[in-house]
């Protein structure tokens, strides 16, 4: 008991301060039922101190505490069916009219959120369960978390809990990021988020893209309804986004059946769950059946065990990417998880590999990262052949063959060729890519002929590239010359938003790219902007400030620049201001179009002072719906959206099709 008490509290300290786990949630969880059980047996061992005794992890110094106006606690831990069924029937049988709700356990970092006459003005972690941090700026910063309640009398006070988590695709795209750049990958998308809700600076966390699911009704100075249901169906109208899976169920096997097909649905839902939540859904009865210490009699929490496999590593080969940054991939023998086929999986970089000493040979335990990143978490080493040897990243690229280095902090092993064909051919790709300058006719394997063929060494190569030169390269001919240049001639106009974004600089994507063409107007003023200019801008970030001054300090980038402004493309704001029709509305774009592309059609948005949106709330002001619309078209049309169809969006602006 005293073993697991010491180990538990050090991976919580882990988890809970540090967002550094060395377990899974499972092991953890595990650990956890293990040690309650032991108190339960042998009560006269059980330690005052124990981490049963406490819900979450001790305060960070780095923010303001915060006492919750009722402790947010945790659930009773259940790991098989059969205890659900066991919990629902004493249920059952003491409360005979009891129901039960059903909700998915979205993994993510629980929070508080408090209104006083329907404005938002705390937002607080768990914390310890009694005292939690105050984050109320970076929470601001949830896209779904209603700054103001969009109804006609608001209670005076009300307090709700939700689960702040980050989408899985935000996840990926955040990790790629990271890897590129050198810096240490999140491990999976609730300590991705945790890290992001706790950023000092509200700017970064804006850039995480955080959402939210609202699972309670805490606190209402006005009457509540009378069961759990109800209360989440009236939050949901005061314009929270609620738990999106609340069944509502009378039987043990009925609760038995939503856990299941919750499970199922595990790995194709966009945010990652841990497992499903069962609750009484009367609230009298709840208050009849009181509490423990630490958890509610009324609710348990069941744990979908991880999904991992184990398979044997054949080999590690060494990818390059557009900054230059070496990436070991381990290939291994096919396995199953969630629901595809797995044969590679990222393994970072020389410390990860080295940390749980992986070799060529090893068998190896493989899972996903928030159900959908591979990654290999473990080795068994009783089956290690003999004759292994560690693995070490080499010191030449393995594309150019120029030597290769690793800067002092970072975790990143690099090429030091800024010329070496891998790096040019993904800054190629990112470069002609349909938000950046949209050349259509260069994809990979174009990109990958002319790199090879040395007609393009940098981007701006594109621009002086021959016709004849072209159609002489394997499987062209004439004819797609013709249109390979034809595009990379419309790409001139692209416009100075597009040729930011498409530049590669870190940290830098589509949407800032589009803001600092607006505050900027021109590349020359861009480039003459110090960090403090450009900290001053929106959304633009000390990080951000920083990667910027560092391109533009390259001689080489410059020189790029200045080749692709001679040869024409333009380095001026071409977003054109067709006037304010939509000015203050925010529209959101669904379903297949005709006559344009969305990017296409979410410029014209912009261009007339409106906002494009990706989600449909009760602040949406208009819904664009093509064909095959659908549920964001239905939900518009629940919450009384207007919704037109793409002609009579253009007629609205005056716009011959």
């Amino acid at each position: 008991m005293r073993e697991l008490e010491k180990a538990l509290e050090y991976h919580s300290k882990r988890y809970y301060e540090d967002d550094d786990p060395e377990i899974s949630d499972y092991e953890y969880d595990a650990m956890f039922d293990r040690l309650k059980k032991l108190e339960q047996e042998y009560p006269q061992y059980a330690s005052p101190a124990s981490m049963t005794h406490r819900v979450g992890g001790a305060v960070a110094d780095r923010f303001e505490k915060v006492r919750h106006s009722v402790p947010m606690g945790s659930l009773t831990d259940v790991f098989s069916p059969e205890e659900v069924i066991s919990f629902c029937g004493k249920v059952k049988e003491a409360y005979p009219q009891a129901d039960f709700v059903v909700e998915a356990k979205i993994d993510g970092l629980s929070v508080s959120l408090t209104y006083e006459k329907g404005v938002f003005v705390l937002g607080a972690t768990r914390g310890d369960g009694e005292y939690g941090e105050d984050v109320t700026a970076n929470l601001k910063t949830v896209r779904n978390i209603p700054l103001k309640l969009d109804i006609a009398n608001p209670p005076e006070t009300l307090v709700v809990r939700g689960e702040t988590y980050m989408p899985k695709a935000v996840f990926a795209s955040l990790n790629k990021q990271r890897e590129e750049e050198g810096i240490p990958l999140f491990a999976n998308p609730r300590n991705a988020a945790a890290g992001s809700l706790r950023q000092l600076d509200s700017r970064i966390c804006a850039s995480r893209k955080l959402d939210i699911f609202v699972f309670n009704l805490q606190v209402s100075s006005d009457d509540v309804p009378s069961t759990h249901r109800e209360c989440l169906d009236a939050l949901e109208d005061m314009g929270f986004t609620v738990s999106p899976f609340r069944t509502v169920c009378n039987t043990a096997e009925e609760v038995g059946e939503v856990i299941r097909e919750i499970g199922e649905k595990r790995a194709s839902l966009p945010y990652d769950i841990d497992g499903a939540v069962v609750k009484v859904n009367s609230l009298d009865l709840r208050d009849l059946m009181g509490e423990t210490v630490s958890v509610p009699r009324w609710a348990v929490a069941y744990k979908y065990p991880p999904e991992t496999a184990s398979t044997v590593l054949r080999d590690i080969i060494i990818q390059v990417g557009r900054t230059g940054v070496l990436t070991p991939k381990a290939i291994f023998d096919t396995v199953r998880l969630a629901g595809t086929n797995v044969t590679q999986a990222t393994l970072h970089n020389i410390d990860y590999i080295r940390e749980k000493d992986i070799r060529v040979g090893d068998t190896v335990f493989v899972r996903k990262a928030g159900d959908i990143i591979p990654e290999v978490v473990g080795v068994d080493i009783k089956s290690r052949p003999e004759n292994t040897h560690p693995f070490e990243m080499p010191s030449l690229c393995p594309v150019c063959g120029s030597k290769t280095e690793r800067e002092e902090g970072f975790a990143a092993t690099r090429c030091t060729n800024a010329l070496c064909p891998a790096q040019v051919r993904r800054a190629l790709e990112h470069f002609v890519s349909r938000d950046a300058m949209n050349i259509e006719t260069v994809g990979k394997s174009v990109a990958a002929l002319l790199i090879d063929s040395g007609m393009v060494k940098d981007i701006a190569d594109l621009y002086v590239l021959e016709k004849d030169a072209v159609a002489a390269l394997e499987g062209l001919g004439e004819k797609s010359a013709l249109n390979i240049l034809d595009s990379v001639e419309k790409s001139k106009n692209a416009g100075l938003a597009r040729l930011i974004y498409a530049l590669g600089i870190r940290h830098i994507g589509e949407k800032a790219g589009a803001v600092l063409a607006s505050e900027f107007g021109n590349m020359d003023a861009l480039m003459a902007a110090d960090k403090e200019a450009l900290c001053g801008v929106k959304d633009i970030g000390p990080e951000s400030a920083e990667a910027i001054t560092e391109f533009f300090a390259s001689g080489k980038n410059r020189d790029i620049i200045e080749r692709l402004k001679a040869y024409g493309v333009s380095m001026e704001d071409n977003s054109v201001k067709n006037g304010d029709v939509l000015k203050g509305k925010t529209v959101v774009v669904t379903g297949t179009l005709v006559s344009m592309k969305r990017s296409e059609i979410e410029e014209l948005i912009r261009s007339y002072g409106g906002t494009a949106s990706g989600s449909v709330s009760k602040k949406t002001s208009l819904v664009v719906a093509g064909a095959e619309a659908g549920s964001k078209k239905a939900k518009a049309q629940q919450l009384g959206v207007p919704v037109i169809t793409e002609t009579e969006f253009l007629k609205m602006l005056d716009i011959k099709e």
